[in-house]
């Protein structure tokens, strides 16, 4: 066991075992000891005593420190991708991407690090003020804790721990309980790194227990949360007086203009709304597309869907592996048969082996049916049929989330329109809102979330301005 992974403070909390199951091969692949209050409250206490010495800490090491993770990470790439498949069952291709951006996150941390600066102040600018040397820059805010989900098990902890480590931090990490040996060999190449910070990163592990404990401690100065709305809506109602970062919910929306390469979308929204088995905030679940080019487009995208290849999530030429559970499953089943029920139709898809659902395209869809107005997390999409781009934007923005949107046209004055009119954190033009660079600022607006991810961005949310007069 390495030092600050948490596995319950006590024998009895030890025998209180979660096995993880992986969701194709229903093999147990990992499991953990669930951890309690006393242990979250030993690793915020641990937390809190070290973030003086990360304070105090010079960049040099702290960039070094996740140099060193790093080499590591590259060298062990293709275990810790089996990891990721084995316990979340991504298809091993995207989960060698997953760690390739993880890599990305980590090394553009530390640019972001780098290129944190201050500013001088004129205070003699108005007839009030006189000449004084007056600065502010950024200070850490001394410990962070992370909140992490099961779609990016990896990816989404380097967002959250990368930029807190390098920044001066120390974090109390609370990983998916659905991917625990993922998170644990991420935290033992930061921990056990020789540049290590003696403290500076806590893992602990559990549910509900463990999350509410966090939110409710005065101890961190900020809490990052990757999540469900439900849960975030509680965290903002316990969390008290600190700085809260939100990652939520997203029903992300393209619309199709007459003027777009219809080939290129089609196969740009397949990829969007299924990536991942749909299991992502930005997904692509609401496709409107102008009724010019209806037909021609859904003729496009049902060929370009049926080319995606269903299957075992260790095979390298598998698109779509399983849902993550069958309770997911069951919700996708159920909300497609509540929206047949309701008139809808089926164009393809809406048939499962085991957890692997295949991807779903449904038309004359409405827009109160649960598909069309809430996050489904599924491998399903539906298709619109709108007068123009009025009607459209109008639809996309009439919706309580605002991750991100899209747009595909040739009309470079619609274009400029959609840019101003989408109401969402992020906007793209002829390509699917389901793209993200990890270099960006990340995160939306409404029920989406609060506050920005993205290495820069992140700095900012785990520091604090502090302003300085020398008179």
């Amino acid at each position: 066991m390495t030092a600050n992974i948490f596995f319950g403070s006590t024998e009895e909390a030890r025998l209180d075992v979660e096995n993880i199951i992986n969701p194709y091969s229903k093999k147990v692949v990992s499991s953990y000891p669930m951890c309690t209050k006393d242990d979250t409250l030993k690793a915020l206490k641990i937390a809190q005593l070290a973030s003086q010495d990360t304070k105090a800490s010079t960049i040099a090491q702290r960039i070094n420190w996740l140099k060193d993770v790093v080499k590591k990470l590259t060298k062990n790439k293709e275990d810790i991708a089996q990891t990721l498949c084995d316990e979340v069952g991504k298809p091993i291709s995207f989960a060698r991407i997953e760690v390739d951006r993880c890599i990305e996150t980590i090394k553009l941390s530390n640019i972001a690090m780098v290129n944190s600066t201050g500013e001088t102040i004129a205070t003699d600018a108005m007839p009030s003020g006189k000449k004084t040397t007056a600065y502010w820059f950024r200070e850490p805010v001394g410990v962070v804790a992370c909140i992490t989900p099961f779609n990016f098990p990896l990816n989404l902890v380097a967002h959250k721990i990368a930029p807190a480590l390098v920044s001066g931090n120390a974090v109390v990490l609370k990983p998916t309980p659905e991917a625990p040996l993922t998170a644990y060999k991420f935290a033992k190449l930061f921990i056990e790194s020789e540049f290590a910070i003696k403290d500076a990163l806590s893992v602990i592990y559990g549910d509900v227990e463990v999350g509410s404990t966090l939110v409710s401690s005065d101890i961190p100065r900020v809490l990052s949360f990757t999540g469900s709305v439900q849960v975030g809506n509680i965290i903002t109602k316990t969390a008290g007086i600190k700085k809260v970062a939100l990652e939520l919910g997203g029903n992300a929306a393209t619309f199709i203009d007459k003027t777009a390469d219809i080939k290129i979308a089609a196969s740009r929204c397949a990829f969007g709304a299924f990536i991942n088995s749909g299991q992502v905030c930005i997904s692509l679940q609401r496709i409107y597309v102008d009724e010019n080019i209806y037909d021609d487009f859904a003729k496009e995208m049902k060929e370009e869907t049926e080319k995606l290849i269903v299957g075992s999530p260790y095979e390298d030429d598998t698109f779509i592996g399983p849902l993550i559970n069958s309770e997911s499953l069951q919700k996708a089943k159920l909300w497609i048969k509540n929206a047949i029920d309701e008139g809808a139709v089926c164009l393809t898809g809406n048939k499962n082996d085991n957890l692997n659902f295949y991807p779903t395209i449904m038309t004359e869809v409405t827009d109160d049916m649960k598909i069309v107005c809430e996050e489904v997390f599924a491998p399903i999409v539906s298709l619109i049929k709108v007068k123009n781009y009025d009607e459209a934007i109008e639809k996309m923005n009439n919706s309580p989330y605002g991750l991100q949107f899209s747009i595909f046209t040739n009309d470079l004055k619609q274009t400029q329109s959609f840019i101003s009119d989408a109401l969402c954190g992020g906007v793209v033009v002829n390509d699917i809102p389901t793209l993200r660079f990890d270099i960006q600022p990340y995160g939306g607006t409404k029920l989406s979330g609060i506050g920005k991810e993205g290495p820069r961005f992140a700095i900012e949310e785990f520091t604090e301005i502090k302003s300085v007069v020398i008179c």
